[in-house]
């Protein structure tokens, strides 16, 4: 899904960013994942199967409402183990130097967070597991 904004991107996961042009992050209505807004700069491939994603609360310090409720999503990601589901924002400048924003997501991939030390995060997104088929479901 390409060419979306902000508000409906994390609407596919379930969530609602608390402003609509700034967030990088929300919690599902349920509660149950965290989303996150990932720049398509900052993602490498450390492994074969595992896209990851590092970042800071720092890095942009003229939000500082959006950087503190991202640190407060990622507590509540580390403490309750919670999936991460993928925003990826694609900021490239035009001409006059403006950015432009493309905004997709990756609803086939599911991210863990590996490292969050209050200040720098990183993240590790896998292709999620569908069940087998025939496989019994519960």
């Amino acid at each position: 899904m390409g060419n979306l904004n902000l508000e409906e991107a994390f609407a596919v996961f379930g969530g609602k960013p608390a402003n609509r042009l700034h967030s990088v992050s929300a919690m599902s209505s349920a509660g149950d994942e965290m989303i996150l807004g990932c720049l398509a700069a900052r993602f490498r491939h450390p492994a074969r199967g595992i896209l990851r994603y590092e970042d800071s609360l720092s890095r942009e310090t003229s939000r500082v409402a959006e950087l503190r409720s991202l640190g407060e999503h990622l507590t509540r990601a580390r403490d309750g183990d919670l999936p991460i589901r993928m925003i990826v924002i694609n900021e490239t400048p035009d001409a006059a130097g403006k950015l432009t924003r493309v905004i997709h997501v990756r609803i086939d991939l599911i991210g863990k967070l590996i490292e969050f030390d209050g200040e720098r995060f990183v993240v590790d997104f896998t292709r999620k597991v569908e069940p087998a088929r025939g496989a019994a479901r519960k």
